[in-house]
């Protein structure tokens, strides 16, 4: 059976909207797709394939090769895809669902004033509008005042209600005591504000913390590593080395990895030393600290896009009119540091400072800081699988992995502002329509 584009849009639109009105029922990865495009990026090796296609079973990749190697059902949907490259469904391993663009709203008053059931309710759309743009992964790390509302977005994914991405959630990240927001300090003294994370001091509260989040849901533990708690709001380390310690031994102990905030030298070390798995910005780190992470096989997420949203929308910089402001420059080398050594990489955003759906900004700026096209593609792939400890599950085109599968206009592994356009999105055998043709 030969599908047009135009005619899968259409049955994949009427799809969707079944699946968001009647559950998983409705959007079964049953069945046999035919993928053609141009060319096939599996994640193994740099190189695109040209000629190849690849074979969807029951949700699962069955077969990849040349196209004329391939024996597909009669009865399987082939959906030609010229001019495209199908890659694996990207991931972002650096998300906020609860969050959008400050300059929008604020975020302290996106956690003072916006109500936790509206927010749920743009966290859904989020995810839609993530997993239509390619995005078929999420490693979400806080909810940010909501809760542990990222749980139920995921089991409602899970189970159909709604459309979006894989999720691998944190709720609501652990915080030393008075050291996040919103306040307290600029606020009333005697006033009692909702948190943007789990408030804890000491050993015995922090591995509270970390046993209570994950009973709750959590597949991640995050913590807030450094704040800007230091003298006139500069960034300095929040928990003793024991409390640390504490948590990361905690959440390994059930099964639970752990992503660290943390911008300052000393608060990356203090992160690795304790065992951390992954550490999120890193923005003050020096040469040796990397080193270091690249001995403890710490992985780094470093969020490039969050500094520059936040210089647009504070210190009014214009990307590409203006020089880069000093946090970006920082950002920038901290990044080239970490290529350098050697450090794992992968793709982590920040989104929710910025849009949702823009999550390919991120490989887009660390192509701009010096890794190839496909080194960036792998980070968002094969890389950001093996972050998650999924890398058998999904991130590569092989037989047996989850088809979640994305064709873009052109060649990402050349050109990677490719990936801005997606005309296809697949995650667990079932289409979604690009965002272009979404009723």
């Amino acid at each position: 059976m030969r599908t047009s584009l135009t005619t899968l849009w259409r049955t994949t639109a009427a799809l969707l909207a079944l699946s968001c009105s009647v559950g998983a029922s409705a959007a079964t990865p049953d069945g046999d797709w035919l993928l053609l495009p141009e060319r096939v990026w599996t994640a193994e090796g740099d190189a695109a394939h040209a000629g190849w296609a690849v074979l969807v079973h029951d949700g699962l990749i069955a077969a990849v090769g040349q196209a004329s190697s391939i024996n597909a059902p009669a009865n399987a949907q082939r959906v030609e895809l010229p001019g495209t490259t199908l890659t694996p469904g990207l991931i972002d391993l650096h998300s906020h669902l609860f969050l959008h663009p400050y300059n929008e709203t604020l975020w302290n008053d996106q956690v003072l004033t916006e109500p936790q059931d509206y927010r749920t309710l743009l966290a859904a759309k989020h995810a839609r509008d993530t997993l239509l743009a390619g995005f078929t992964t999420l490693r979400d790390l806080g909810t940010e005042g909501a809760g542990y509302a990222d749980a139920s977005v995921k089991r409602a994914i899970e189970e159909g209600l709604i459309p979006g991405p894989r999720l691998f959630v944190a709720s609501r990240a652990i915080v030393a005591t008075a050291s996040y927001g919103p306040g307290p300090g600029g606020f009333r003294p005697d006033l009692e504000l909702p948190g943007g994370a789990q408030e804890v001091s000491g050993v015995d509260q922090a591995m509270a913390a970390v046993r209570g989040q994950a009973a709750r849901g959590a597949d991640w533990i995050k913590i807030y590593g450094d704040y800007r708690t230091g003298p006139d709001g500069t960034t300095a380390p929040t928990f003793t080395p024991a409390e640390l310690k504490a948590i990361v031994d905690t959440a390994h102990l059930i099964g639970r990895p752990v992503a660290v905030h943390a911008a300052s030298d000393a608060g990356v070390r203090m992160a690795v030393e304790a065992g951390a798995d992954s550490v999120e910005h890193g923005y003050g780190a020096s040469e040796a600290t990397f080193r270091l992470m690249k001995q403890h096989g710490t992985a780094y997420g470093p969020t490039l896009t969050a500094v520059e949203a936040t210089a647009e929308y504070f210190q009014h910089y214009t990307p590409g009119k203006d020089k880069p402001t000093e946090r970006m420059r920082e950002a920038a080398q901290a990044f080239r540091t970490a290529l350098k050594t050697g450090v794992t990489i992968g793709n982590s955003s920040d989104v929710g400072v910025f849009t949702h759906g823009d999550n390919w900004r991120e490989p887009a700026a660390m192509v701009a800081h010096g890794m190839t096209p496909a080194q960036a593609l792998h980070a968002a792939t094969d890389v950001a699988a093996k972050i998650l400890r999924q890398q058998d599950h999904f991130g590569r085109i092989a037989p047996g992995l989850a088809a979640d599968l994305v064709a873009f206009e052109g060649d990402p592994g050349q050109q990677i502002e490719s990936l801005k356009h997606p005309v296809f999105v697949m995650k667990a055998g079932i289409p979604y329509p690009s965002p272009d043709q979404t009723p």
